[in-house]
C-alpha cells in the first residue's frame, strides 16, 4: 500500500507518500480499499504539534474513509468482502489501504459517490451529535455556526435546514456567501468587515442565539458565550485559533491560552446558559450512539436532505498542496485525498 506520512512536525511540506505491505485484518475488522480519504482540520494541527491525541512522528494521520471492503478477519462474515463502504479510522486513513473494527464501517448508499462516502463521517457526525444530542436543537432556535462555509459547517447548516423553522447565523468571507447560503444559512456574515457579535446582536434585536457552534477558541468562545440567550449553549469543538499558518509557533500559542476564558458552575447557573465540549475522537468506543447518528445520517442522504460537497479532490501526491489549500481557508466544504 501507499500512505502519506508526517515525518516530522512543521509546514505542508513535511507530507511524504511511502509504501508498505499491505495491513492484514485482524479479528473483527476489515480491510478497505480506499478510494477516497477526508482531511480534517484535526490532522493539520496534528502536522503542526499542536494536537494532543495524535501519535508522535512519524505517523499516518486520517480519520474517514470511503472504499471497497477486500478482506475480513477471523469472526467477519466473509460476504462483506465487495462490499462499498464508508468508514471511521482513528488515525491511518491517509493510506490507499486501511484495517478498521467492523463496528465502525457502514454500507454507503446506493447513489452514493466514494467522494461523498469519505466527505460525510466525520464533518457531519460531529454537526448531528451537537445539534441533536449536545443541544438538541428544534423549531424556532437561533444558531450561530462559525467557519459556516467549511465541512462541520455546511454539515450544521444542512441539519438544521432539515429541521425547519431553524434561524442560522453562518461567519464567511464574504465570497462565499451564496455557497453558505445554498446550504440553508439564512444571515452569512463577513467576519472581516463587521464584528459578528454586534450584528448578529442587531439581527436578533439584542436577544441573542440559543447555541453557538465554535471550532475557532480562545477569545471567540467568549464573544460566543456572550451572544447567548437564557437557556442557550456554546459548543466548543476545535481551536483552529491555535494554528496559524505553516508550523506551531508556541508565542503565538501562549497569547490564544491567555484568552482562555473560565466559567464556574455558579456563574452558570445564575446566568442560566450552558458550555458543553465535544471531541469526537474521544468517543469512539461509544458504538451506541455512533450507530444511532450514522442512521440518521444516511437516512437524510437518502431523503435528499443532507448533500455532502466536496471542493477538491487531491492525489496523494499532493497532500502537501492539500493542507496549504484549507490552512489558507480556500475550501467550500470538504477536500479529499485520492491514492
Amino acid at each position: 500500500m501507499k500512505a502519506v506520512w508526517i515525518p516530522k512536525y512543521g509546514k505542508s511540506d513535511v507530507l511524504e507518500v511511502r509504501t508498505a505491505e499491505d495491513p492484514q485484518p485482524g479479528p473483527g475488522e476489515v480491510r478497505v480499499r480506499v478510494r477516497a480519504s477526508g482531511i480534517n482540520f484535526a490532522e493539520i494541527m496534528a502536522r503542526q504539534g499542536l494536537y494532543q491525541d495524535a501519535p508522535p512522528p512519524p505517523m499516518v494521520v486520517g480519520y474517514e474513509v470511503s472504499g471497497v471492503i477486500d478482506a475480513v478477519g477471523k469472526g467477519v462474515d466473509e460476504r462483506k468482502q465487495g462490499l462499498r463502504v464508508l468508514a471511521m479510522t482513528r488515525f491511518g486513513g491517509y493510506a490507499d489501504a486501511v484495517c478498521v473494527d467492523e463496528g465502525l464501517v457502514y454500507a454507503m448508499p446506493e447513489r452514493m459517490s466514494f467522494e461523498e462516502g469519505a466527505a460525510l463521517p466525520v464533518t457531519y457526525l460531529t454537526a448531528y451529535h451537537m445539534l441533536f444530542n449536545v443541544f438538541r436543537v428544534r423549531s424556532g432556535d437561533h444558531v450561530l455556526i462559525h467557519q459556516a462555509a467549511g465541512g462541520v459547517g455546511t454539515a450544521a447548516s444542512q441539519l438544521c435546514r432539515s429541521v425547519g423553522g431553524v434561524t442560522t447565523y453562518g461567519t464567511a468571507s464574504k465570497s462565499k456567501h451564496d455557497y453558505v447560503r445554498s446550504n440553508g444559512c439564512d444571515h452569512p456574515i463577513d467576519y472581516h468587515s463587521v464584528d459578528y457579535a454586534t450584528e448578529i446582536r442587531r439581527l436578533t434585536s439584542g436577544r441573542g442565539v440559543h447555541v453557538v457552534l465554535d471550532a475557532l477558541g480562545g477569545q471567540d468562545w467568549k464573544k460566543g458565550y456572550s451572544l447567548l440567550r437564557p437557556g442557550g449553549m456554546l459548543i466548543p469543538f476545535g481551536w483552529a485559533n491555535m494554528a496559524k499558518h505553516g508550523k506551531r509557533r508556541m508565542t503565538h500559542v501562549l497569547g490564544q491560552l491567555t484568552h482562555m476564558p473560565w466559567w464556574t458552575p455558579m456563574k452558570l447557573m445564575h446566568e442560566n446558559k450552558g458550555v458543553s465540549g465535544v471531541n469526537m475522537g474521544h468517543l469512539w468506543e461509544e458504538r451506541e450512539l455512533m450507530a444511532e447518528a450514522f442512521t440518521a445520517l444516511l437516512d437524510l442522504y437518502e431523503r435528499g436532505a443532507i448533500e455532502p460537497h466536496v471542493d477538491r479532490s487531491f492525489p496523494f501526491e499532493q497532500a502537501s498542496e492539500a493542507h496549504a489549500y484549507i490552512e489558507a481557508g480556500r475550501n467550500l466544504g470538504k477536500v479529499l485525498l485520492t491514492p
